[in-house]
């Protein structure tokens, strides 16, 4: 199934299916466009949305990715897996993981389910990849997902980027008002460092392209402008095309942690955005490989003509946000694709895995270990595999377990709460405690997902929450107590 962003399935032929993950982003609207002439488009969201005729997107299907379930439903019938999904966003009322870990989570069920439903491809769109080992947290993210998608049979093919200029665009949005709302730049220290901007137009271009392409299997490239440019030119650059006049004032010892501080409070930009974009800015992030580009005769116009287009571009964009939302009378959301959230209670922890353990152990060490840890206050009572979290003198169990056989192969134990004094079952049914294996057996996760707590929540979050966090933390250190003293 060769076909670039320009091509057309012949006329009789059957049309690949399609399924983008992420598809109400910025880069995915855009990628479904370019799509929809030569393929079934079938979009992926948190809430289901009905494609008006003729719309880019064919079918939108309902889709919490932290449910394996859900993607796996997500995801059959597909040809190629397209995956444009970050964790900036917590996603959940209350969230006690990094954003790290969630992006490990929902990569390495997406890998699950596209190999349970026979993808033949999946394309990734990850960030360009600074060389050597000092990479920030979401730069060490992204190239932690792209290990995560590769690891199960499924073929993975990632696209690398930069900032990406168009309209809608986040990052670039936050570039503009900062160069507008300004009447002076302060350069600090990391303003120097190389990187590559890229058109939205030609991120589509190579995404399309590689679809579907045998070419591209099992591969990595780069896409952006051939030269690179530093920040302070990139700023000194919008302010031309804008027609602005900004003095400039080096300012060295203005830190990254420091800058996002006042780029929230110039751009009004939301703080889990700003916070992961702008810890990168130290690393080069200049494009290197751009065979993709060349192979599919992707060529940008001048810099500078490309990004005077898509400041105007991105103008206009927002106007219009602001034209439709005064019309419905509700606020201007941020950019970078809807927000939507789970009203339950997400917490994930990483776990060091022991050589030659799995999932399966893992799961009945907790049992076994809490119960000690906790000593004398709580009891873990098992049978046939269903857990029950007791206290002396109470006749009701704390949390009822209840272990999914048919859900828990070795690599991943799965537990429905179904019960108990804390937990509030009539709200939700899908709140869920895991255990499993990620990055090949080479780490783990223990999740809660979904859990809805009987508690008021301002009492909630100032007990039952602090105690599971300590209790995982503490779990954290025996994990890592054991792979010390059980060496691979």
């Amino acid at each position: 199934m060769r076909t670039d962003g320009a091509e057309r399935a012949p006329a009789g032929a059957r049309r690949p299916i399609v399924v983008v993950a992420g598809a109400t982003g910025f880069v995915g609207r855009a990628l479904a466009e370019r799509l929809a002439h030569r393929a079934t488009v079938i979009g992926l969201s948190r809430s289901a949305k009905t494609a008006a005729p003729g719309a880019a997107v064919a079918e939108w299907r309902a889709c919490d990715l932290f449910s394996l379930r859900d993607a796996e439903a997500a995801l059959v019938g597909a040809d190629v897996a397209v995956y444009l999904v970050h964790s900036m966003s917590r996603g959940a009322r209350l969230t006690q993981a990094s954003f790290e870990d969630l992006d490990l989570i929902l990569a390495d069920n997406f890998a699950r389910a596209a190999e349970r439903a026979g993808v033949r491809q999946i394309v990734f769109l990850s960030g360009i990849v600074p060389p050597g080992s000092d990479l920030s947290p979401h730069l060490a993210s992204r190239l932690e997902v792209e290990r995560a998608l590769a690891g199960r049979s499924v073929p993975v093919t990632v696209v690398r980027a930069g900032l990406v200029m168009g309209a809608g665009g986040s990052s670039f949005r936050i570039l503009r008002r900062l160069v507008e709302r300004l009447p002076a730049m302060a350069l600090p220290r990391w303003t120097t460092t190389p990187m590559t901007p890229v058109r939205i137009e030609d991120v589509v271009t190579v995404l399309a392209g590689v679809c579907g392409d045998e070419r591209f299997l099992e591969r990595t490239g780069d896409v952006g402008f051939p030269e690179p440019v530093t920040y302070a030119e990139l700023i000194a650059a919008t302010a031309a095309a804008l027609g602005v006049r900004r003095p400039v004032v080096r300012v060295p010892l203005v830190s990254p942690g420091l800058s996002r501080w006042w780029v929230q409070l110039v751009t009004g930009a939301d703080a889990e955005l700003v916070k992961p974009l702008v810890g990168s800015v130290d690393c080069p992030m200049a494009a290197g490989d751009l065979s993709f580009m060349r192979e599919l005769q992707v060529e940008p116009p001048p810099f500078a003509e490309a990004l005077a287009a898509a400041l105007e571009a991105d103008r206009a964009h927002e106007r219009e946000e602001r034209s439709r939302s005064h019309r419905a009378g509700r606020p201007t959301a941020q950019t970078g694709g809807e927000h939507e959230r789970c009203e339950g209670v997400r917490s994930v922890q990483r776990l060091c895995l022991p050589p030659g353990r799995d999932a399966v152990w893992l799961a009945r060490d907790y049992a076994r270990w809490l119960p000690r840890a906790m000593w004398p206050l709580i009891r873990v009572v098992e049978r046939d595999g269903d857990l029950a979290f007791t206290v002396p003198l109470l006749r009701r169990p704390l949390l009822e377990l209840t272990w999914a056989a048919d859900r828990s192969p070795p690599d991943r134990q799965l537990f429905y709460i179904t019960g108990g004094l804390l937990a509030d079952t009539t709200r939700s049914l899908r709140g869920r405690l895991e255990f499993r294996e990620v990055l090949g057996g080479g780490a783990a996760v223990a999740a809660i997902h979904e859990f809805s707590p009987r508690l008021p929540w301002w009492l909630y979050r100032a007990t039952q929450a602090v105690v599971h966090l300590l209790v995982m933390r503490a779990f954290q250190r025996r994990q890592r107590a054991l792979c010390a003293a059980r060496p691979g």
